[in-house]
């Protein structure tokens, strides 16, 4: 029996595809297929995959003589940095023209060097971190002080080195250089930095002395407005934090349990209870607050179970706790801020290293090509002989290059996806793994903490199991999980 064929197409229509892949599903090799109607994949708004390659190639380039380099000795860090097919170098050089900057040394000698502008930073960067020295030595007195043992294995110190600015070399630098306050010692699984002087001024937390601060300020206030007995407890709120009078309730008995500082012994607090919850939300305050940017990766904080006896759901302990911290979910890991030191996504207090990674992204961000007739950038202008300018505005070294700078979005985007960073030898302090802009935590420009009135009647006997309020949400609309 001669087998039927299907019926053909009507003229000027295209056959389809028997089983259209669904946007974004892996296709042969791994590689994601493109979703109609647009790119499969999405640059980083904030530069933050492109700032730690500029970083990598920065710190290969200033370990030579006179932070110069040829290109061909640039070709055998290739795998350093990630080249795994062969890319052409000089594109990947042309596409930052506000950090690198390309000299001919005759017909094919290529060597590159750092623009004036980011020669600045660099060297505003080491004067920075030399000055800083003795505070990143206080961070880690605070780190182990904290500790269970007073005792932490290096490489579990290595996660937070960026976050907290350290040194990428700290174990052989300020750990060796100050033996009156750490030593190493031989662990089974692998060597460890102990405290050998505790110092009863740096046990103060950061939690504690906000809190005198608002003390003082309170009893201005109480100076100036009568005082009047409150019919409701008063819960404020970041602005834009929806939660249910539930949550209000759970949120304002926890903070009414006299507070645990993360620096006093521990050992005979039982897990799961509410009084080890407390340190531990204490534990976790302090630490975002010695980091730069108040914030890091939840999985660095898992690595410190043992060190601080956190519970094996740390993440969801910090979702219980929205008034103190929030998780983002954007990127490919979780990351945790603290609250109250942002203000609408913004940093409140910026430290100078904190200021010199802004600058250095916005030399990042600086276009190959400007707008015709727009004003030029200061980096564009500072190289010898107009250099820079020659290299914006296009000259006879880019025939051949546009499919090299495809290549260069396929690196980045591969750099982007990984999220197993622990090869990565090149970092400075600068850039953490988190990601690269922190979410908005209000609604509007206002800011101000928000009110929640909670009835003082039965409100600490109420069970909150029962409560047939509404399911808990994220600021923005997304359900979160309960606990």
């Amino acid at each position: 029996i001669p087998r039927r064929l299907p019926p053909a197409p009507p003229a000027g229509r295209r056959p389809a595809a028997a089983h259209p892949p669904p946007a974004g599903r892996r296709g042969a090799g791994g590689r994601r297929e493109a979703p109609k109607g647009g790119a499969f994949r999405q640059r980083d708004p904030a530069g933050q995959e492109e700032l730690k390659l500029v970083l990598k190639l920065r710190n290969i380039l200033v370990s030579h003589p006179d932070r110069v380099m040829s290109l061909r000795d640039l070709g055998r860090f290739r795998r350093d940095l990630g080249l795994t097919r062969k890319r052409r170098l000089i594109a990947l050089l042309k596409r930052f023209p506000g950090v690198f900057e390309i000299v001919e040394e005759g017909v094919y000698s290529l060597r590159f060097r750092l623009t004036p502008a980011a020669e600045r930073l660099y060297l505003d960067e080491l004067y920075l971190r030399n000055e800083s020295e003795g505070l990143a030595v206080a961070k880690l007195r605070k780190l182990l002080m904290m500790s269970l043992d007073r005792r932490i294995l290096i490489e579990r110190i290595a996660h937070l080195k960026n976050d907290l600015g350290l040194p990428s070399n700290f174990h052989d630098t300020i750990c060796l250089r100050y033996p009156q306050y750490f030593r190493v010692v031989r662990m089974d699984r692998g060597p460890a930095l102990e405290l050998t002087e505790w110092d009863p001024e740096l046990a103060v937390s950061a939690a504690e002395m906000a809190e005198e601060e608002n003390r003082a300020r309170e009893a201005e206030e109480r100076n100036l407005i009568i005082d009047r007995p409150l019919r409701f407890n008063r819960v404020k709120l970041p602005k834009g934090l929806k939660v249910s009078r539930g949550e209000a309730r759970r949120i304002e008995k926890f903070r009414e349990m006299p507070y645990i500082s993360p620096y006093a012994d521990f050992s005979h607090l039982t897990s799961g209870s509410p009084e080890k919850e407390k340190h531990a939300c204490g534990v976790v305050h302090e630490i975002l607050s010695l980091t730069l940017e108040k914030r890091t990766l939840v999985d660095h904080l898992t690595h410190f179970r043992e060190e601080f006896r956190f519970s094996q759901s740390l993440r969801g302990m910090l979702i219980r706790h929205p008034d103190m911290f929030y998780v983002s979910l954007k990127g490919d890991r979780d990351s945790v801020f603290l609250r109250e030191a942002y203000k609408n996504s913004q940093l409140i207090e910026k430290s100078h290293l904190v200021l010199l990674k802004e600058k250095m992204r916005a030399l990042v961000a600086v276009p190959r090509f400007p707008r015709r007739g727009g004003p030029r950038t200061g980096e564009e202008t500072e190289g010898p002989n107009g250099a820079a300018q020659g290299y914006n505005e296009g000259s006879d070294m880019e025939d051949d290059e546009d499919d090299d700078f495809s290549d260069m979005e396929d690196l980045i985007g591969e750099l982007g996806g990984k999220s197993d960073n622990s090869g990565y030898r090149w970092g400075d302090g600068w850039v953490g793994e988190s990601d690269g802009s922190p979410p908005d935590f209000g609604d509007g420009d206002d800011s101000s903490p928000q009110e929640v009135e909670v009835p003082k009647s039965k409100s600490n006997t109420t069970n909150d199991a029962n409560d047939d309020s509404s399911v808990p949400v994220f600021p923005d609309g997304r359900q979160r999980e309960r606990w």
